[in-house]
Formats: C-alpha cells, structure tokens, sequence
C-alpha cells in the first residue's frame, strides 16, 4: 500500500494527554510514526514536540486536519503540517563572498539538501555566472542608504512570487531593515562569525588575530530586528594558535560558516527548528 509522509510539529501549555491525544487521533487514520521527538520547557512550561509520520493511501492533508482540529483546540496548541512529498522552495541571497553560496549549492546537488533553489540575488554582479551555470534564476539588485526600502520591496517580492519557504542569507553583507526582518520573521536565516559582540565590522578575523584569539567560531541565526541577535539555531567553533597568519584563521573561518549555515538550513527544512522566544528546540 501507497502512503504519503509529513510532518507535524506543535507547541502549547505543558498538561497530561497532549502526545495520547494527537498519536490517538493519527492511529485512527491509520498512520504510523516514523520519528517522534518532544521537549518540555520548564523554564515556560510550554512543551514543543515534531512528529514525522507516514499516512495509507487516500489519507490527504485535508483529512489529517479534520483529524487533529479536536485536540488542536482542546490543548490551545500552535502547530504546523508539512508534507514531505512538497520539495522546499529557497532564495538565496549573497554579496560577493560566494563560499557558503557554493556549499549550499553543492549540497543541494548532492541531495544532502533536499531544496529547490527558486533565486539568487545579489547586490553585486560577481556571483551572477555562479547563479547561470546553475541554471537558477539571478537578480541584481543594488542597495544604497536612498535606496534602500525600494530594493528590500523589490526582494519581498520576489520571495513572494517564488513561492520560497526560506530566506538564506549566505554572507549577504547588508542589514536587513525592521520592517523587512518583521515581515519575513523565521523565514529568514542568517550566519556571522561568533566573534560579536567584539571585533565588529571589517577584517573580524584580522582583528581576532591582533588580539590573539584561541577559538574560532560561527554562528546561523534567525534575523530579527534585533542585529545579529537573533534565535541561534546552530554553531561551530575550532581552536586556532599563534602560529596561524591572519589569512589563515579566515580560510578557517570560511569552512566552519559554510558548514553551520548549511546544517542550520538543513534542521529548519526538515521542520526541526522551533522558536522558543528568543531561543530555538532544535530537534537533532
């Protein structure tokens, strides 16, 4: 017999029945879990959980819906239904540092990444061939202080018109604004060296040198009006010595943020990734 597969993820006040009363409902569909991961937060007693689950033939969205609407209501629950068989639509948009564009791109080829790509923009021209030989669509779209609400309305757009579940900014060196940040919010995901609060600006790594740094690191976050602060969703860190040249530590640097943004958008695309406030359950 045929079946489709999802996935389910809710959160709401922690009380005795939540995991017997969705599991009841999905066994009487005739469905059958797959993975099932659950979290307790006593600091907000709020408790999170992820379902994956797979449903017999002729057992849609529509009808696991209807199923779930009793106990939704019942437990106050926010909950969200994927379905697996949707491949996940991605923008990316980078500056002129192509390192973690290409890793993603790689990985979605390799099918590490289970993702469409349906744009890259940029506001330099420099990864537009990156983008061709891809065969995925390149926007330009330069920014400057004057101009910039223009352009994030002309970026809302196109992540609109994509149909795009997720927002990747991979080293895409622009702040976006409140109001863009708000409208997208956790449907964007950004990484940066976790160096902040200190050696802001240009050449971290080259200041990280000056002051004799002995860990390295980066971190990919959800973007909120709050810079560079907002959910984190993963990190990487690795220790580095005296003996490495300024150039050095960003060659290293450049691995570790490929690999953390890669993971953090593979976690929120496999619906992993919950907001808890300003922190995240992250269902490894």
């Amino acid at each position: 017999m045929s079946s489709a597969s999802f996935v389910l993820t809710l959160s709401c006040a922690d009380r005795p029945g939540i995991v017997a009363a969705i599991t009841t409902e999905l066994a009487a569909l005739g469905a059958n879990i797959a993975e099932s991961n659950q979290f307790w937060d006593r600091e907000t007693d709020r408790f999170f959980m992820r379902l994956a689950f797979t449903a017999p033939d002729g057992v849609g969205r529509d009808a696991i819906e209807r199923a779930l609407k009793s106990p939704i209501e019942r437990f106050s629950m926010k909950t969200s239904l994927s379905d697996d068989a949707r491949r996940k639509r991605v923008v990316i948009m980078v500056s002129k540092f192509d390192h973690t564009l290409l890793h993603l791109l790689y990985q979605i080829r390799v099918g590490w990444l289970d993702a469409e790509v349906a744009a890259i923009i940029s506001n330099h021209p420099d990864t537009r061939k990156i983008a061709e030989d891809a065969g995925i669509p390149f926007h330009l779209l330069p920014v400057t202080r004057d101009t910039k609400a223009a352009q994030e309305e002309q970026v809302l757009a196109l992540v609109k018109q994509s149909g795009a579940d997720l927002v990747v900014l991979a080293r895409y060196m622009q702040v976006l604004s409140d109001n863009l940040s708000t409208r997208l919010f956790g449907q964007v995901i950004n990484i940066h060296h976790s160096f902040l609060p200190s050696f802001k600006g240009a050449k971290p790594y080259h200041q990280a040198h000056e002051r004799g740094v002995k860990i390295i690191g980066a971190t990919a976050h959800y973007v909120t009006p709050d810079l560079d602060e907002g959910p984190i969703i993963e990190q990487e860190t690795a220790r580095v010595t005296h003996a490495m040249s300024p150039d050095d530590l960003v060659a290293a640097g450049r691995d570790i943020e490929s690999r953390v943004l890669a993971r953090a958008v593979k976690l929120h695309l496999e619906n992993r990734v919950m907001l808890n406030g300003k922190k995240t359950v992250v269902f490894g």
